[in-house]
């Protein structure tokens, strides 16, 4: 860093602590102060929202205009705040108080990595790291990873404000840009004419009269939400970040064909959904999709339920049936948990998946089938092959077309979208009406390392939605989530010495007692969503429920039965 940025860096940090001391609070008058000037307090969703809105109706380009130019005179006025702040100062002294006012209001974080100011002489060449740039988050929340630079609002502002002090025209760019996947933003400022195509980027700044551009593009906008309805993306689905779109990209691909599809990734990734978004685009979306899961079948039932069975083949089949195989002719037939099937049933679904035929149990005939087959595992059939729990030749026969579901880890930009859609499942479900998560909330969720993926989430978000007030939002009190990963087989929350959980915030406890007495809800009401939330991450397994609630497998079956718990496919 030059003694030049050396002494920009000096200048930022005695200007934030002036301006923090300008800046006031007139709670009794309902006003923010800044010096002389009104400020405001505004929700980022909301700004988000009208961003959104006016992508749809104007179109990304003309959006851009705008939120450039409402950047652009921003800058100017705080220019000439800069002015009267600080008459006679430095160069630097004048061209800090932008920055630092952009990280005042919450903006963006401005790091300086080289300045040369002379404004007598005309002479401006800047470049700023950006950090937790807000108008970069927000864009790419909504639209996900974009191929062009997002910060527009930000980088009119540093061109508005730095060609005021200047008295000639900087022009900046953005040459990194968090909605670009980018670690940070980085922007670079110079004269108009020494950037080659100076000319053509000041048509952002020239004015769009709004109006006629809503005419205009009337039938664009029409032709855009038909597209928003295609069946290229089904509204099972949710997500727009990279590694969800390079999944579901994989998956429209094998659409066309009939070729077997092995979905890998951790339990509670959502394989299923995915199955059955792809079955929907394909062409036997009119015919049955049936899904399996595998570890929730007893292996001396896997093969009846698979491949069906015939009256009196063994105790307790009194009539013929068939099996998922048969149901699923013309479609798709899902396997989840594939890699628990006994070495048996293995060898029947290889000379199925050869033959295209089934034999039921105790029946000599075999039947034709028509089956697409996706398969789903978490665990590593390489590795059970290499230890000889897994067929080999089944294992490449499955392997012709293998996608990776990427754990909510690594799609962090898809929680708003699924919180959303999870707030107005479990809203309706439970008769509540909830406006949404708070800011404080969201960055909690994106925090946290979610080791049970999206199942976790959604019950996080049911939760929620029972502890928070109706009509208000989903906070962070409501959330209970641990500050560090919890154990894969053993999550359940416990009792300390005087018998109470000291984990559980009290304004949530209140919260829950509140909304059981509006929805005249008995304890035993709460009980049941708990018992129907743990059997859904346990994907069905008895046990493993049991455990995630703290009580024996025996407690839960009886309370199961007696409460008449609807059926998940409970082992």
């Amino acid at each position: 860093m030059s003694s030049s940025t050396d002494k920009f860096s000096a200048t930022m940090r005695d200007g934030l602590a002036n301006l923090a001391r300008r800046l006031r609070f007139a709670m009794e008058e309902g006003s923010i102060w800044l010096d002389e000037q009104r400020m405001i307090l505004i929700h980022t969703a909301a700004l988000g929202a009208l961003r959104k809105e006016l992508v749809d109706t104007l179109g990304m380009e003309r959006a851009r205009g705008l939120f450039t130019r409402m950047g652009f005179h921003s800058g100017m006025r705080d220019a000439e705040l800069a002015k009267k702040l600080r008459p006679g100062q430095s160069d630097f002294g004048l061209l800090e108080i932008g920055p630092c006012l952009h990280t005042i209001e919450g903006v963006v974080r401005v790091t300086p990595v080289k300045v040369d100011i002379d404004i007598a002489a005309g002479i401006y060449d800047g470049e700023f790291l950006w950090e937790d740039s807000f108008e970069g988050d927000v864009h790419r929340q909504l639209f996900g990873i974009v191929d062009a630079p997002a910060c527009w609002m930000q980088i009119g502002y540093a061109t508005g404000y730095t060609s005021a002090l200047m008295g000639r025209t900087i022009l900046y760019r953005e040459v990194e840009c968090i909605a670009c996947g980018h670690d940070h933003c980085r922007i670079v400022g110079k004269p108009l004419e020494e950037w080659e195509d100076g000319a053509e980027a000041l048509a952002l700044y020239q004015p769009d009269p709004v109006i006629e551009t809503i005419l205009q593009l009337q039938s664009e906008v029409e032709h855009l939400r038909a597209l928003q309805r295609s069946p290229d993306k089904p509204v099972d689905l949710v997500g727009c970040s990279a590694e969800f779109r390079a999944a579901w990209g994989l998956l429209q691909r094998a659409a066309g064909s009939n070729v077997t599809v092995l979905l890998l990734g951790e339990t509670g990734v959502g394989k299923e959904r995915f199955a059955q978004a792809l079955h929907g685009v394909s062409a036997r979306a009119d015919k049955p999709f049936v899904a399996v899961n595998c570890a929730a079948i007893p292996d001396e039932l896997i093969e009846a339920e698979l491949f069906g069975v015939e009256k009196g083949a063994f105790t307790g089949a009194h009539q013929s049936r068939p099996g998922r195989f048969e149901r699923a002719h013309g479609g798709t037939l899902f396997l989840d948990e594939l890699g628990e099937l006994s070495a048996q049933a293995q060898s029947k679904l290889l000379r199925v998946l050869q033959e295209g035929e089934v034999e039921r149990v105790g029946g000599t005939q075999p039947r034709r089938v028509d089956v697409r087959l996706v398969a789903a595992t978490n665990v590593d059939l390489a590795e059970a092959v290499r230890q000889g729990t897994f067929r080999k030749d089944l294992y490449y026969r499955l392997n012709v077309y293998p996608v990776t579901i990427p754990p909510l880890r690594e799609r962090l930009d898809d929680i708003r979208l699924l919180v959303e859609r999870f707030v107005a499942r479990y809203g309706a479900r439970h008769g509540k009406k909830i406006v949404g998560i708070t800011d404080r909330a969201l960055a909690e969720l994106r925090r946290y390392d979610w080791p049970g993926n999206v199942r976790e989430l959604e019950n996080v978000i049911e939760r929620g939605v029972i502890l928070a007030c109706n009509g208000g939002q989903i906070s962070a009190d409501h959330l209970f989530l641990p500050t560090s990963a919890p154990p894969a087989m053993d999550t359940a929350p416990r009792l300390g010495a005087g018998g109470t959980l000291p984990e559980l915030r009290e304004a949530a406890v209140h919260g829950l007692l509140d909304h059981m007495a509006e929805q005249q809800l008995a304890l035993g009401d709460v009980e049941t969503v708990l018992m129907e939330a743990a059997m859904q991450r346990a994907s069905g397994n008895m046990s493993q429920a049991a455990r995630l609630l703290g009580i024996t497998r025996p407690q839960l079956a009886y309370r199961w039965k007696t409460r008449g718990v609807r059926s998940t496919g409970e082992s």
